[in-house]
């Protein structure tokens, strides 16, 4: 089963994780352009097992739950898929100190 859940949003743009049977499946930025259309990249986590046959169902289930305003089909809706994997989380520290 396939869930979705938002975890950044901003004007232009939101990042979104596909759950897979409640794992961590695959991360998806969306970028919402001014011709309003819709640019995303799509990156497969290794660990999920993702087949060649999965992806066109994927992104379908992202067009038509998250984007009903843009479509594949017409043209207005465009995807990069990567196939990858997490190695961490860097995140900003109070000391910026140069070593």
């Amino acid at each position: 089963m396939i869930t979705w859940k938002r975890t950044l949003r901003t004007s232009s743009s939101e990042r979104v994780l596909v759950l897979k049977d409640g794992k961590d499946a695959a991360a998806v930025d969306l970028h919402y352009l001014s011709n309003g259309t819709v640019a995303g990249t799509v990156i497969l986590l290794k660990e999920a097992d993702w087949k060649e046959s999965d992806i066109p169902k994927l992104l379908a289930m992202l067009d038509d739950d998250l984007l009903p305003n843009v479509d594949l089909a017409e043209g207005t809706l465009t995807y990069t898929i990567v196939r990858g994997e997490v190695l961490g989380n860097y995140e900003a520290t109070a000391d910026l100190t140069h070593g």
